[in-house]
């Protein structure tokens, strides 16, 4: 029988889940159970006939959030409902209506839209580099999702990108149009402009649209853009039924058109709105949480986050360690990682997290010649790995032969023709990499259900493969703190708390370092059980973050390497980037 989605609800959570009608706005902190709260309130409608499975539109930002939703709410005994990215929902909605408004199929959609700038580029004699396409591009979706036309973007943006004048960036954003529109193609962002003008020129199409949904739950309301937020009031139409979730405290996406101002400032958008605030923390220790808060503290739509269980220790105290150089500090903390390792943590449940790519490959390598296996988070997928190819494909063609015996030993045995050994290698590297991959498939095949032929695991591989269901590796994970958002790990090690790093150098307006202050509190966050934070002096004498002055020595123990650990981090130094009028955020 099908528990109630009532059960096992916080008083708050049960507040939100019972929240059917009209505008509602979960705050939900980090850690608090904010799927739950989604999955349980769209259960406990169903179940109570508020709402029709298939009347429901769950929005979130990612596939993987979306399907992670779709997959709780049939655990609740709830099919039907559509959980979905604003951009699948949208293209779903052109690519049916298209054929009927305009007597052919919808265009295509560009895949890669670096290469077709490079061609429109080309057409108009401009020759620039790969990094410069890449930012003209961005620039290109921050004016879309903005809903800026290529004219009003010069006036906000009025610098250039690089060597190109923003003279020049005007034209490279009209040839691009143009060899688009020659090719009959889209952009991702011309899918939700192209959705919300059909939904605004064509009333049948909007009246059909307001019929099928009639309710509607919005993930991460933090990150909506000024485009998504029109097309989800076109979604809605007169009605009232929408449910937002979100944290203004993890809004890290305001360079890509994100704005938090959407979720502030939602009650006194929707009259008569009811506001839930998600306080109680179920996945970091009260140490970690006195670290996070104390950084928000006084920031406008800070939540003051409580833990559900309390496991005061003085070793789990949160610590801070400055170093002499990155190098210093990579080993420091493979060394420390080294340890957990020892300890009998499990390399899964620890990651490094950083703010920029290129902090990662000191990281590493520390870590490879500590032993220690390690993957960057965001790389290439698992299934497209040559190592887990090949595995694929030895298994597949070893399942022709009728086999005897269990499926985990003639997994092995394909596999250990392939390399795999009983022990790992003893150092990193790429050999330690290839180890890690094929005992992953392995540990797939020890966890299939019994009875499960070579065929049909080989069969469930491949689909695996398409949905990019990707099992955790034995390894350490490296990941920028954007990358991050929405994990968490056990032990979390956050390096690089320097200036120029943590706030990057190139924050400078207030906006700007207010922006890097919630990444930084993001990456706090993702810590359950220990968090250890660093920052290293380097060639070009760098000062420890002003993020590590507003959180101060009070919640941060000092466990410097070089005697420095502490130096610049006293409670009470200045931060420019703290405004002295706010107030707090009210706990529970």
């Amino acid at each position: 029988m099908t528990a109630s989605p009532l059960d096992g609800l916080d008083d708050r959570q049960l507040e939100a889940v019972q929240a059917l009608r009209g505008p509602v706005a979960v705050l939900a902190g980090a850690g608090t159970g904010k799927t739950r709260v989604i999955t349980h309130r769209i259960a406990h409608g169903v179940d109570t006939g508020a709402f029709s499975p298939g009347r429901v539109m769950a929005v979130t930002f990612t596939a993987k959030a979306a399907g992670e939703m779709r997959g709780r709410l049939r655990s609740l005994g709830v099919e039907g409902v559509s959980a979905r990215t604003f951009h699948a929902a949208a293209l779903a909605q052109l690519n049916y209506f298209w054929p009927t408004l305009a007597g052919d199929s919808a265009p295509a959609i560009v895949d890669n839209k670096v290469r077709l700038l490079a061609h429109a580029a080309d057409g108009i004699g401009f020759d620039p580099d790969v990094a410069t396409l890449r930012d003209v591009a961005s620039e290109i979706e921050w004016r879309k999702v903005s809903m800026l036309s290529v004219d009003a973007y010069a006036a906000a943006r009025p610098k250039g990108i690089g060597r190109l004048t923003v003279e020049r960036v005007v034209d490279l954003q009209r040839a691009y149009e143009k060899l688009k529109d020659e090719r009959r193609q889209l952009d991702f962002e011309d899918v939700l402009l192209a959705c919300a003008g059909m939904l605004e020129a064509e009333p049948h199409v909007s009246r059909a649209v307001r019929e099928q949904y009639r309710h509607f739950t919005v993930d991460e309301f933090q990150d909506v853009s000024p485009l998504q937020n029109r097309l989800l009031e076109l979604w809605l139409g007169d009605r009232r039924d929408l449910c937002v979730v979100g944290d203004a405290s993890q809004t890290i996406y305001s360079f890509a058109g994100a704005d938090a101002r959407y979720l502030l400032d939602f009650e006194a958008r929707h009259e008569g709105a009811r506001v839930v605030r998600l306080e109680t923390n179920y996945r970091s220790d009260a140490a970690i949480l006195a670290v996070a808060n104390e950084l928000m503290r006084d920031r406008p739509g800070a939540l003051h986050l409580v833990a559900a269980t309390h496991r005061a220790a003085e070793d789990e105290t949160p610590s801070v360690t400055a170093y002499e150089d990155d190098l210093d500090e990579a080993r420091g903390v493979a060394s420390r990682i080294a340890a957990q390792i020892a300890s009998g943590t499990d390399p899964r449940r620890i990651a490094v997290l950083y703010r920029a790519h290129a902090q990662s490959a000191e990281i590493g390598r520390a870590l490879a010649d500590a032993g220690i296996a390690s993957t960057v988070l965001g790389g290439r997928r698992f299934f497209d790995l040559p190592e887990v190819r090949q595995g694929i494909m030895a298994l597949r063609g070893a399942s022709v032969a009728p086999i005897e015996g269990r499926l985990v030993d003639t997994v092995r045995d394909v596999l250990r023709s392939l390399g795999l050994t009983d022990e790992p290698p003893e150092a990193g590297g790429a050999l330690r990499d290839a180890w890690e991959l094929r005992a992953a498939l392995l540990r797939l095949a020890e966890e299939a259900p019994a009875g499960t032929t070579l065929r049909e695991f080989a069969d469930e591989l491949t689909a695996r493969a398409k949905t990019h269901d990707e099992p955790a590796l034995r390894t350490v994970t490296l990941a920028t703190i954007h990358a991050a958002k929405g994990l968490e790990w056990d032990h979390v090690h956050l390096v690089g708390l320097a200036e120029g790093l943590l706030p990057i150098s190139y924050a400078t307006t207030f906006e700007q370092v207010d922006e890097e202050r919630r990444l930084a509190y993001v990456g706090i966050t993702r810590a359950a059980r220990t968090l250890s934070v660093s920052w290293a002096r380097g060639a070009r004498d760098r000062q420890p973050s002003r993020f590590l002055r507003e959180i101060g020595t009070g919640s941060l123990r000092a466990a410097g390497a070089t005697g420095r650990s502490a130096a610049g981090i006293r409670r009470g130094a200045p931060s420019s980037a703290r405004p002295s009028g706010s107030a707090r955020a009210p706990s529970r």
